[in-house]
């Protein structure tokens, strides 16, 4: 049993409350995953920008130094520090580069997501002392997704906590569980996709960041997903422009959706929607078995 949900926003008034609606849904739902939780928030950058969250167990050390190190190797970038974690901005060019300079100077830092727009917070703990520790509150942006924890077939960790991320502006919240993400991340791993932990639902994350290279936009990924996934799931994913959600054809998990002229929001409980701006006169809805919800700021423009 976890916890999940997402917001997506219409209305560009809203931005600036972004993280601070999402904190509050995401802490409603706690007793659903009190082991860890995370947050992936849509911020944008500056032109011609990307960025890297990286997280270490020993930040004084990982990230001392670490813009000046990188320049070392001729890359320029800012670091912000945020706890546990980090956000590197950097030329968009640069991205790949910094992925192999990490991996050589700070062989200790994990890379939680990274893409021109999204920064992904995740650790163990009730997501009431996650959302405080990276100052989540006052973060800004489009839409974004969260996920608190009960761990049923994995080790408690950081790098098992949810949002995962396989793909640039890519990350997936997964409430159940799959039945054959082994066979399928052998699959995935011969199509070049790599893989952090033994999480069943980094493989759902790696098949839709697999489909979506293929051309694909988010809904038809999560179209595919129903014929290639077995097992029982809720899926709230999010792209640099786009936010989709899908259940398995059984849905036995829980979910609820509100959608208004501001925005478009999940829960695996209406609870967790309730102090939202406007929710008494929402379209309130039950998302149905077996179909994909998807909105997409670019197609909407």
């Amino acid at each position: 049993m976890c916890g999940i949900v997402g917001l997506f926003l219409k209305d560009k008034s809203l931005e600036s409350q972004l993280g601070n609606l999402l904190s509050d849904m995401l802490i409603t739902m706690t007793d659903r995953g009190p082991d860890s939780a995370g947050i992936a928030i849509y911020g944008g950058s500056a032109e011609g920008k990307a960025k890297i969250t990286i997280q270490s167990g020993n930040p004084g050390v990982d990230f001392e130094g670490l813009a000046a190190d990188l320049e070392k190797g001729g890359i320029r970038a800012h670091v912000w520090v945020k706890s546990t974690h980090a956000v590197v901005e950097l030329e968009a060019s640069k991205l790949d580069n910094v992925r192999k300079a990490l991996e050589e100077i700070r062989p200790a830092v994990r890379i939680m997501g990274s893409g021109e727009s999204v920064e992904i917070y995740k650790e163990i703990g009730l997501p009431k002392d996650v959302v405080a520790r990276f100052g989540v509150r006052s973060m800004k942006g489009t839409h974004g997704i969260g996920h608190t924890r009960m761990a049923t077939e994995s080790a408690v960790t950081t790098l098992g906590a949810h949002p995962f991320s396989t793909g640039a502006d890519q990350c997936l919240v997964h409430n159940g569980s799959l039945s054959n993400h082994n066979n399928l991340r052998r699959e995935l791993v011969r199509e070049g996709m790599t893989f952090e932990t033994q999480n069943d639902s980094e493989v759902a994350a790696a098949y839709l960041t697999a489909e979506m290279a293929k051309g694909k936009d988010l809904g038809q990924a999560l179209t595919g997903a129903l014929d290639d996934l077995d097992g029982f799931f809720t899926f709230v994913v999010g792209t640099k422009s786009g936010f989709g959600v899908v259940r398995d054809p059984i849905a036995c998990k829980p979910a609820v959706m509100a959608e208004t002229d501001q925005y478009v929001a999940f829960g695996s409980e209406y609870r967790a929607l309730v102090n939202l701006p406007g929710i008494e006169n929402a379209r309130v809805w039950e998302p149905e078995p077996a179909t994909v919800y998807f909105w997409d700021h670019d197609k909407a423009a």
